[in-house]
């Protein structure tokens, strides 16, 4: 149950994944992965990209221009989530089928 408690806190709510996914085929800018996740507002996508950074699945990385620029990409242990993400994809088309014929 431990395991289940800790992968649920570290990926909580309805948008660390979604960003996860922005970040899957490449780095982003923030305004980038704000309009690949469409929806969220740039304060929740600050404090998502905090948390997801605190739990080591994604990276910032600050480039050394003016101004500053600052990419976020997904780390080894963020693309270990890739068959999760994937199975969940999977999964959402057939519930999708199944709950409104689509």
């Amino acid at each position: 149950m431990l395991s289940i408690k800790d992968a649920l806190e570290a990926l909580e709510g309805k948008w660390k994944l979604l960003i996860l996914f922005s970040l899957s085929t490449g780095p982003r800018r923030f305004k980038q992965i704000s309009k690949e996740v469409s929806g969220i507002s740039d304060k929740t996508l600050s404090k998502e990209l905090k948390s997801l950074e605190g739990n080591q699945l994604i990276k910032r990385d600050v480039q050394d221009s003016f101004p500053p620029t600052v990419n976020y990409s997904i780390t080894e242990h963020g693309r270990s989530l890739e068959k999760v993400m994937e199975e969940l994809h999977y999964w959402g088309l057939a519930h999708r089928r199944q709950i409104i014929g689509k």
